[in-house]
């Protein structure tokens, strides 16, 4: 966990009595709507279909019990009970009042939570693998630099009105669970070959209406000129990026359109002229970062202990184990993710109850830390593998033992039509339609790994593009209609989704997700060959054949 000085918990402060004193402008008829919503986009509040949403940051997707707690207490005094944890490692309010936000954040602020730059043309919320610092082969704890950028980049006065907002992800382990690929800047933390550590730095990724996987702008950067090499790509995207066009105003499109020598060329050239500027992070100041980090004070255990070997008869423990668990640094302990995708439910929501309880949890099991990953769902990342057995009994009791991650039904999806003023489609409903499908386990099993994600409109929030299979849903003559790609990945491997053919109407979706997935379960080389491994090798044809025969 990262503990705030007094030089952030100041900023946050100032920051909510300053938005408390433009709610009371807007309350009072002193500001418009429209010269309201710049202030409210800079605090994290949009004004969606029905209420206004706030969007609050989780930094690198790390949360203590009290945050959780605080988050629970806000769900439940200020919304409706519940909360909607998105892609980027926030949390999403959906039903907040106006008059009641400077309070929510005021409370927020109390446990170091805040909702700067959640919104904006501005650098987002930093984002990270959620098992940062307790994966295992992790080159070092990725959260380090990911708190370096936020303290540079946080109200950045030259990158605070940028051309469009701007998105860093770092990863420090060979699995790619960040999706740096599909970021405007990706970090990738290696080791060269003289043994230094340092980041290969991706340019120019990103989804939305022109999707891109990002390009290597940079194979090594070491860690002492991270902040002026990204800055330097932020210098030449503020002064060459599109302002008239706002579909063309991300970085994605500047890379693509100069080409990434080009692109390349003109960093380097920003860079040089900088890199040995104020901005060099010299080893005391990584230090003092590191420092504001506290680690568990992990015990020595056995790997297998007794009481899991004990619960290993119970069919559905080990069915959960196999799924929901995951290999830790330290011997004696797992990784354990929550899966917020119950049969039925809307991906990424949790009740304050529950949030309350995964505090509990967490302060009785995995020394009260929580992340929250881009897949919408939780995790405890120290829990001791003696403690496994009961964790699931109790986890099962909330509706949060799920055993299908990284199953079909743990599916991603934007809150959609039902409350999104761009969307042009639901995403919800199909997804609750789609876990009601799949919801017989052993068949999810024998599928195997299969990522569903959904957006409601091209903005692509439910990561769509890179699917195995996405879903988007676009509108003809006011009806609800679904393109269909296959094939997309979002980790290490990342690629955009090939379309399938013509959209098909919302009735269908699901029979048209079964159709494919029935295709490949006929097709796939043997039973482990994964279902994108299937579309590697055969295309999208035989899918498409499959889809439209009878259609």
């Amino acid at each position: 966990m990262y503990a705030y000085d007094e030089i952030d918990r100041t900023l946050v402060n100032e920051r909510v009595a300053e938005f408390r004193d433009q709610v009371k402008r807007r309350l009072s008829g002193e500001l418009t709507e429209d010269e309201f919503k710049m202030l409210r986009l800079m605090n994290g509040v949009y004004l969606q279909l029905h209420a206004y949403m706030l969007r609050v940051a989780i930094p690198y997707g790390t949360l203590s019990s009290p945050q959780m707690r605080k988050l629970a207490h806000v769900a439940r005094r200020y919304d409706r009970g519940y909360g909607h944890f998105t892609t980027r490692q926030n949390i999403q309010f959906n039903w907040i009042k106006l008059a009641d936000l400077p309070d929510a954040l005021e409370e927020l602020a109390s446990v170091g939570i805040h909702a700067m730059q959640t919104s904006g043309n501005c650098v987002r919320n930093v984002t990270t693998d959620q098992w940062a610092g307790v994966a295992p082969g992790e080159v070092e704890d990725p959260r380090i630099w990911a708190e370096t950028l936020r303290q540079y980049s946080t109200m950045h006065p030259e990158f605070t009105y940028l051309p469009r907002k701007f998105k860093i992800a770092i990863t420090a382990a060979d699995h790619d669970r960040a999706a740096i690929r599909v970021h405007d800047i990706g970090l990738r933390i290696h080791r060269n070959e003289a043994g230094e550590t340092g980041f290969e730095v991706l340019v120019g990724g990103g989804l939305g209406r022109t999707p891109f996987i990002g390009k290597v702008i940079k194979p090594f950067v070491a860690g002492r000129d991270i902040l002026s090499y990204v800055e330097a790509i932020l210098r030449v995207y503020n002064q060459y990026g599109r302002r008239d066009n706002i579909y063309k105003a991300r970085i994605k499109i500047l890379v693509h359109e100069l080409g990434i020598e080009k692109f390349s060329a003109e960093v380097e050239e920003e860079w040089q002229a900088m890199r040995h500027s104020a901005l060099e992070l010299d080893d005391e100041v990584v230090a003092d970062i590191r420092s504001r980090f506290s680690y568990p004070d992990y015990e020595k255990l056995p790997d297998a202990p007794d009481e899991l070997l004990a619960a290993s008869a119970d069919p559905h423990f080990e069915r959960w184990l196999k799924n929901s668990v995951a290999p830790h640094q330290r011997p004696g302990y797992a990784i354990v993710t929550l899966s917020l995708k119950p049969v039925g439910a809307p991906p990424g929501d949790a009740t304050a109850d529950q949030l309350d309880a995964v505090a509990d949890l967490a302060e009785k099991y995995s020394f009260g830390e929580i992340r929250v990953g881009h897949e919408q769902n939780l995790a405890l990342p120290n829990v001791a593998k003696r403690d496994l057995p009961a964790l699931w009994r109790q986890l099962d009791k909330l509706g949060l033992a799920t055993p299908n991650v990284n199953l079909i039904t743990d599916i991603i999806a934007c809150p959609g039509l039902d409350y999104c003023s761009l969307a042009n489609a639901r995403a919800i409903p199909i997804a609750q339609e789609l876990t009601r499908r799949f919801a017989n386990h052993d068949i999810a099993e024998m599928i195997g790994r299969l990522h569903i994600n959904i957006s409601g409109c091209i903005n692509a929030c439910g990561h769509h593009h890179v699917g195995h299979i996405g879903i988007l849903g676009v509108e003809k003559n006011n009806e609800e209609f679904y393109q269909i790609t296959i094939g997309g990945r979002a980790d290490e491997g990342a690629v955009v989704g090939t379309l399938i053919g013509p959209a098909v109407p919302y009735d269908d979706v699901a029979n048209v997700i079964e159709d494919i997935v029935e295709a490949y379960l006929a097709l796939r080389a043997r039973p482990d060959e994964l279902f994108y491994q299937t579309v590697e090798r055969l295309g999208v044809e035989p899918f498409k054949e499959r889809v439209y025969a009878t259609r």
